[in-house]
């Protein structure tokens, strides 16, 4: 027996009654189930983190793809394969709970990249993305003075490091994408995710619609 489920824009758990009537998720139209990855409970130091420390995941594995999309007079497939692991939009989904763990119901589009290591400096951005590399902030002001953390201003000017494929246009075709890697970008403020890359960089994968300037 399949379970289907209507959009939302809440997230929700199904009880276990519920659950135990189904034995699969089929996800439709251009939508992917993806089994959420656990939040790590201690630090790297082994220090075991409390519930509101841990960061809410932002990542999982596809278990299940939908039949895609038509675009105009084209038929559009999803991209993604079972087993590919991937990053999503923040508050992306539907959430519930199947098999005894947490799954996430999204849109495709909500994919924000694939990434197959624990580095996001390898992350291939899909659709319309690009994954920039912050600028670091200046630690001093045009007066020489020294800044605190907090009075440092986010910078919102990176380096494209990698790009997606491109937006669809009306009839499903892919679009160029207006930057490239390597790009000096300035980006809006408060587009995008967050990550901390291992190098202890930050980095930022957002629309190309984010990016507002090309930067020489």
């Amino acid at each position: 027996m399949n379970l289907v489920f209507f959009s939302s824009h809440c997230s929700f758990a199904l009880n276990d009654y519920l659950i135990q009537q189904y034995t699969s998720i089929k996800p439709l139209g251009d939508r992917v189930l993806v089994k959420i990855k656990i939040a790590e409970e201690k630090t790297v130091g082994g220090i075991l983190l409390p519930t509101t420390a841990q960061t809410k995941p932002q990542g999982g594995e596809v278990v299940a793809v939908g039949e895609g999309k038509t675009v105009g007079t084209n038929k559009v497939d999803i991209s993604l394969k079972t087993g590919t692991q991937v990053v999503y939009s923040k508050y992306a989904g539907t959430e519930v709970e199947f098999n005894g763990s947490n799954h996430l119901i999204l849109k495709e589009d909500d994919i924000v990249g694939i990434l197959e290591t624990d580095d996001v400096k390898d992350l291939k951005p899909l659709n319309d993305r690009v994954l920039i590399k912050v600028a670091e902030a200046e630690e001093k002001t045009a007066g020489g003075l020294l800044l605190t953390e907090a009075s440092k201003e986010k910078p919102s000017i990176g380096t494209v490091i990698a790009a997606g494929p491109g937006p669809l246009d009306e009839e499903g075709n892919r679009k160029p994408m207006s930057v490239t890697p390597g790009d000096m970008v300035l980006y809006s403020k408060y587009a995008g995710n967050d990550f901390k890359g291992s190098d202890g960089f930050d980095y930022i994968a957002l629309r190309v619609s984010d990016v507002m300037a090309a930067l020489s």
